[in-house]
């Protein structure tokens, strides 16, 4: 996770978002769905069914921590959820916004950002099962913009200094983050290729791209790559290339595509890429800090800002809204080897390959930033390699957020967990509340 300094206030921002960047089995998903219900606390103090899966005086402990964050002025609001087999917990602390009235609740919605990647990954992963994508395939033949591509000699050189790529762009290399186009992480931008990016408006960023997908792509095809394909690991933009890929393949939006395959049959009801006017008033504001003041300001309303009017160019890399509840419901899927309830959406064997680090040691050091030596990446989602703290199980699997959101599941444990706040990410240590929620969590889980 990384927050720079040196830099105004708003690319300060956009910089530090990168960094996320950065039941027994019912008859249904829906029907499962319901049965967490009856076993969840809320912060307005709901029966608690316990079947001893978490340690209910630890559960308590998370409360204070977590309620104390809101306190503290850390953050405006929380809502934060841990599942585990038939057990789910969900709990608010908060307000929507800073100075308002209403409460946070369990159905509040957030930006989710990053969340979104394995979203995309998933989507993806139903076309490759259904053979109307490839992992290994060329991309040229929908997204024609990344046929014959050009390749820096070097990171920092001269964008007419290039040489061309050894091999087409493949499938594979998107869901990587291996294809050469994402965030290079030097602040304030020193390459002439972060410059281009930038003027092109696709500098990966909490302010999406907000284009059309096909201008995007022609963007993203205007630029040589940073390596070549296969190469190295740029963060971001390869889940973006995946999402117009899979909107192309399959022949229609990518959010009709999600809500047909995913969204619909998980009964993920508040999940998309932009908040209808109907539910606006769930949706929490977002807010960066100051870093003269240290106070925190609105960087995105709820009514009348950018996710509350339908998105142009829907992001695969950060677009989607959610409640804690729909992606608690993504997050089981992913736990029962692609099936929730009757409701199947991927094979045990793309969940296994999804969930399997896919980078060589070279790659993940350079990209230490990200990994730490501890973690690898699948398909679309980090994948921890060993523990080197309190909740770090080996085969975690999820992601951050940069508007301020962390969702994890772990097979080990039968566990599933999420974070949902919308505070920007400023800085390279993951934010306090991150590690106290997940430290907490780990620590309710019995037995």
């Amino acid at each position: 996770m990384n927050g720079i300094s040196g830099m105004d206030r708003r690319t300060m921002m956009k910089g530090a978002a990168l960094s996320a960047l950065l039941l027994p089995a019912p008859a249904s998903a829906q029907q499962e769905q319901s049965v967490a219900a009856s076993a969840t606390t809320t912060g307005s103090g709901s029966t608690t069914i316990m079947t001893g899966k978490f340690a209910t005086d630890r559960l308590e402990r998370m409360h204070k921590v977590m309620a104390g964050h809101v306190e503290s002025g850390d953050v405006p609001g929380l809502v934060w959820a841990v599942s585990r087999g038939g057990e789910t917990h969900v709990e608010a602390a908060g307000a929507l916004a800073l100075g308002g009235t209403a409460p946070m609740r369990r159905d509040s919605i957030f930006r989710i950002a990053s969340l979104t990647k394995p979203v995309t990954a998933v989507a993806a992963m139903i076309l490759v099962e259904e053979s109307r994508l490839r992992l290994d395939d060329p991309v040229d033949r929908w997204l024609p913009e990344l046929a014959h591509r050009k390749v820096l000699n070097a990171i920092d050189g001269q964008l007419t200094d290039t040489v061309p790529a050894s091999r087409p762009i493949t499938l594979r290399d998107l869901l990587t983050l291996r294809f050469g186009v994402g965030a290079i992480m030097v602040y304030p931008f020193a390459y002439p290729v972060q410059h281009a990016m930038a003027e092109a408006g696709i500098a990966p960023s909490a302010d999406l791209y907000r284009g059309s997908p096909d201008a995007f792509m022609k963007a993203v095809g205007s630029l040589p790559l940073a390596h070549q394909p296969g190469k190295g690991w740029l963060y971001h933009t390869g889940l973006d290339v995946a999402g117009v890929l899979v909107a192309r393949a399959a022949g229609q939006p990518l959010s009709a595509f999600m809500q047909e395959r995913i969204f619909g049959p998980l009964g993920m009801k508040d999940t998309g890429f932009h908040v209808p006017a109907e539910k606006v008033d769930r949706l929490a504001t977002a807010y960066s800090r100051d870093f003269q003041s240290g106070k925190l300001g609105v960087y995105d309303e709820a009514k009348g800002g950018l996710f509350a009017r339908p998105a142009i160019f829907e992001s695969g890399g950060g677009g989607l809204v959610s409640t804690a509840d729909d992606y608690l419901a993504f997050q089981r899927m992913m736990l029962g080897k692609g099936k929730l309830g009757s409701q199947r959406i991927l094979s045990r064997a793309s969940v296994e390959l999804m969930t399997s680090d896919q980078l060589t040691d070279e790659q993940k050091a350079s990209a230490a930033i990200f990994f730490n030596g501890n973690s690898g990446w699948g398909l679309g989602m980090s994948v921890a390699l060993k523990r080197d703290n309190l909740f770090t199980t080996p085969g975690r699997f999820g992601w951050d957020g940069g508007y301020g959101t962390s969702a994890y599941a772990d097979p080990a444990n039968d566990f599933a967990g999420i974070l949902l706040s919308q505070k920007l990410m400023d800085s390279p240590e993951a934010p306090k509340h991150y590690v106290d929620f997940w430290t907490s969590a780990y620590q309710a889980i019995e037995g």
